[in-house]
């Protein structure tokens, strides 16, 4: 009997303990405090990726890591945007999407023409982060993205090495945009330590394909002892690729690409390209969208009423990794490029 009750007890006095402690977690809300409730139903907020260029293979994993965030976060994540480099229409889809009132945009700033539309959303109570290439003198929340002259370090430093150190080398890029120049500059920078290695020139791909395989073209007649490429995108790698085939110079010539597109790696397994400078471009777009969540849902408390004191309480950048891809791990990137196909 006595042991009945000692038990009775017992269960009592714990729940005394942990009733109060759940009931505070369920009361916990964004306004107080800015904790937020993960069983709170947020599917029918919208958040827009606006981008351009979605008909190369390197946005494939932007879709999929944007579909991918909106999945675990429990909200709908749209991709709007043309299909090709046309900054009109990449405006155009722009203010469209800020008409429809979205919770968050993520915007691919390319270029300083976005500059007023992220400002006009930013105004109209809709937050702005932007990935992959960064516009910071506008309102925008953050930065999501590579920091660029990393990318183009990691490459100068494996394609210095690829070359022994020695060798004169160009550039193919599209010079005039920040991130390309950005890229260029990571390239030289890694050069610097090595006395032996030249930049002799640097070629406009113009983001074309055959334009980029003309450019090398050109540069390989100009410099019949070009010892390698380093390009600042992947049409300026497989651009680099196709000239060297073409010019029967597989093997003379090394070629440093940039991102994970498959047909950049299918010439790694070929031995054409040496390697390839990888974005963590899958986890950015997630970390995209969860740094728009986390502003609108789960704001540490910096101050008693974030919006009312205008602050920021996350963070304005968020800088993702940087990987290098040969023929040593060249197999894992090409399978998740399969996982990416929309």
């Amino acid at each position: 009997m006595k042991r009945k009750v000692f038990v009775t007890l017992m269960v009592v006095i714990l729940l005394a303990l942990v009733l109060p402690l759940s009931g505070c977690q369920s009361q916990a809300t964004p306004s107080e405090g800015g904790s937020g409730s993960q069983m709170e139903d947020h599917s029918a907020d919208e958040y827009i990726y606006v981008s351009s260029m979605g008909n190369l293979e390197f946005f494939n994993a932007h879709k999929y890591g944007w579909q991918w965030a909106g999945e675990n976060l429990g909200v709908t994540a749209s991709y709007v945007g043309p299909a090709e480099y046309d900054m009109n229409a990449m405006v155009a889809a722009f203010d469209q999407a800020i008409a429809r009132n979205p919770k968050g945009i993520t915007v691919f700033a390319v270029e300083p023409i976005l500059e007023p539309s992220i400002n006009k959303a930013v105004d109209a109570g809709i937050p702005v982060v932007t990935i992959l290439g960064d516009l910071p003198n506008t309102k925008r929340l953050a930065f999501v993205g590579s920091y660029q002259y990393d990318l183009g370090f990691i490459g100068g430093k494996n394609l210095a090495e690829a070359l022994g150190g020695q060798g004169k080398v160009a550039i193919l890029s599209i010079p005039g945009v920040q991130m390309f120049d950005d890229r260029e500059n990571g390239y030289r920078a890694a050069f610097e330590d090595y006395p032996g290695i030249e930049v002799v020139q640097v070629g406009d791909t113009k983001a074309d394909t055959v334009t980029s395989i003309n450019t090398a073209k050109d540069i390989m007649q100009r410099f019949p002892d070009l010892a390698a490429f380093a390009a600042t995108d992947s049409t300026g790698g497989i651009g680099a690729a196709t000239a060297v085939e073409e010019l029967d110079r597989v093997g003379e010539v090394k070629i440093v690409s940039m991102d994970r597109n498959s047909d950049v790696l299918e010439k790694i397994r070929e031995g054409v390209v040496t390697g390839t400078v990888a974005q963590n471009d899958a986890a950015m777009a997630y970390w995209a969208l969860l740094t728009l969540y986390t502003y609108n849902y789960n704001q540490a408390a910096l101050t008693s009423d974030n919006p009312a004191a205008g602050v920021n309480p996350g963070p304005s950048q968020v800088y993702m990794a940087v990987n290098y891809v040969d023929e040593s791990n060249l197999d894992f990137f090409l399978a998740a490029n399969e996982l990416y196909v929309p």
